[in-house]
């Protein structure tokens, strides 16, 4: 366990995992590894939010672990117009706006591109918000909210979905990831109240594919088809409560 010097936040990792590759067979494993560190949680009114895509397959199985609910956080990165694996910013479902201006810095892009690039992803979330949310009202932050993706490379991402929950009032955030690269763990750390992580590396090359045997994108529908499979198993296990 390390302990941020700036803030009461805590991280907590597995020792035997640190600075490995391959340590999880899949995102099903990983999210029972994270549910294993939570287990504080189990049965308590914490509030799992996936973030979309793969963090929603991780989420998925720490909340049906726990017994606990779950919604998506969606949050987007904002990509290079010539590569769109990488990305120089991120927006949340709210609309929050974060920019790497060290990165852009760096980076021959003019503002038009800029705006472009902003509009782009805000059609993608609000695309995203009315296929995985519908009009459901946000669900109550006041209670301890795990975030949860499937890894953190440059956690600009990240840090743009906790700057939203932040702004909606949400007071305690506790981030679940499977793998991150050590420099954005420590960047986090002073944004959230823990981190869960597994398995943190460090080094120049750092991919979150990396650590998993099996690994795909997944798509849109992969996401919705986890949401209504989680919202059915849940509906069928109240309904068993009610009936004994």
């Amino acid at each position: 366990m390390m302990t941020s010097k700036k803030t009461k936040a805590q991280l907590f990792d597995l020792p035997k995992l640190r600075n490995r590759v391959h340590v999880f067979r899949d995102r099903q494993e990983a999210g029972e590894i994270l549910a294993s560190m939570l287990e504080k949680y189990r049965g308590s009114n914490a509030l799992v939010l996936g973030v979309p895509a793969g963090g929603v397959a991780v989420a998925v199985i720490i909340a049906q672990e726990l017994n606990l609910a779950m919604d998506v956080a969606i949050v987007s990165k904002i990509t290079l117009p010539w590569n769109t694996e990488t990305g120089y910013g991120a927006v949340a479902f709210d609309g929050t706006v974060f920019l790497n201006h060290d990165f852009l810095s760096r980076l021959r892009l003019s503002h038009q591109d800029m705006e472009k690039g902003i509009a782009k992803t805000k059609e993608k979330i609000s695309r995203r918000v009315e296929k995985f949310r519908g009009n459901r009202p946000f669900p109550d932050l006041r209670r301890p909210v795990i975030l949860v993706d499937d890894g953190i490379a440059s956690g600009f991402t990240l840090l743009t979905a906790v700057e939203a929950l932040r702004k909606a009032g949400c007071r305690e955030i506790i981030l679940a990831v499977p793998t991150a690269h050590e420099e954005s763990l420590t960047r986090i750390l002073e944004k959230v109240d823990a981190i869960y992580c597994p398995n943190p590396r460090g080094g120049w090359s750092f991919a979150v594919a990396d650590a998993y045997e099996h690994w795909r994108d997944l798509k849109e529908q992969e996401v919705v088809n986890f949401l209504q499979g989680f919202n059915k198993r849940q509906a069928g296990l109240e309904e068993g409560d009610q009936t004994r």
